[in-house]
């Protein structure tokens, strides 16, 4: 294993300090609790939106707080989810008076901490709700979780949601809109290695030099079919099969697209997927709004492979797609 570390037991400590240390302007951290808040929480007046899990998915879940999006983010240990005394103090820290909302996704250890976090929150007076993320295809039930996973699709949350919140929406509109973006929003994931978590220093499964798991999660596992690699085209037309053959009916829609890398994947290789990804919906005649988000989202430490996400956009939605946001991330959001 080679990795950029001081020891692997600080990994996530010494990340966190770092960001704040870049983004001073954006973030500020709560070091007992790794924690990172807006540098001018609490906004009065507003939803505060909070998210967190497991550390390992740079830029999410800390790379998107800031105006226009997270009001908070909770990091756990490597693909580990946070405690529920980190999410009470999020909680309290960036509570304006509207309410605190959970953007949780669908891992057993995130959804049970953050119930009980909002249960503490709520005996000391501060309102909550939450949304439960699963835009995962590929997996109906895993070793992390009941149901569909929460993966690269939150991301879409966090956005239209945290433009919302600023935008002036209560909590329970912030929950409608919440749970319409995730019963819109499907993602399909694939890898070509595993990933080295710090503290263990093994891959957390062997994959041949010509094989490819599809399916994967964020968390390293693997998928749910593994195959000999191929073209990107074929990649790209068993995902988006998969995605398109789900409960969402995208005909005759404008999406939002996300290709999302994995941490380990080159710009380039994103790129050549994404083409792919186009000629899939122009045969479709589904329409890609705007511009399309090419990138590193959600990852997945240094694991080689990349996820497809679709979204079926309303009006609402769409406006706040393209409202301002100061994140750590940076564009497109």
């Amino acid at each position: 294993m080679k990795k950029i570390l001081n020891a692997p037991e600080r990994a996530v400590e010494d990340m966190l300090r770092g960001m704040e240390l870049a983004h001073g302007d954006l973030i500020r951290l709560l070091p007992e609790q790794n924690v990172v808040v807006r540098a001018d929480a609490p906004v009065e007046g507003k939803v505060a939106l909070v998210s967190g899990g497991g550390s390992g998915h740079e830029p999410t879940h800390g790379g998107y707080v800031g105006p226009g999006m997270l009001d908070a983010a909770c990091a756990g240990a490597v693909f580990t989810s946070p405690v529920p005394d980190q999410m009470l103090e999020a909680t309290k820290a960036v509570n304006g008076g509207a309410g605190v909302f959970y953007v949780i996704k669908n891992y057993t250890g995130d959804v049970m901490n953050f119930e009980m976090a909002g249960e503490l929150a709520e005996a000391e007076g501060i309102q909550t709700d939450y949304v439960v993320t699963n835009d995962d295809v590929a997996v109906e039930d895993s070793e992390h979780t009941s149901g569909r996973r929460g993966v690269a699709g939150t991301v879409f949350v966090h956005k239209i949601c945290g433009a919302a919140a600023d935008g002036g929406k209560d909590l329970a509109g912030i929950k409608e809109l919440a749970e319409r973006v995730n019963a819109n929003v499907r993602s399909m994931g694939m890898a070509l290695t595993s990933c080295i978590p710090p503290e263990s220093g093994e891959p957390i499964f062997d994959i041949g030099e010509n094989e490819m798991e599809l399916g994967i999660g964020i968390h390293g596992e693997r998928g749910s079919e593994r195959r000999e690699i191929g073209p990107a085209s074929e990649m790209v037309d068993h995902m988006m099969g998969r995605i398109l053959e789900d409960t969402v009916d995208y005909s005759g829609s404008e999406v939002a697209v996300m290709v999302n890398g994995m941490g380990g994947t080159p710009l380039m290789e994103l790129y050549v997927a994404y083409a792919s990804v186009r000629d899939v919906l122009e045969r479709q005649g589904i329409q890609v709004y705007r511009m399309p988000y090419v990138g590193d989202y959600m990852t997945s430490l240094e694991m080689a492979g990349f996820s497809i996400t679709l979204l079926k956009l309303d009006d609402e939605m769409k406006g706040y797609l393209e409202a301002p946001c100061n994140v750590a991330a940076g564009r497109p959001f």
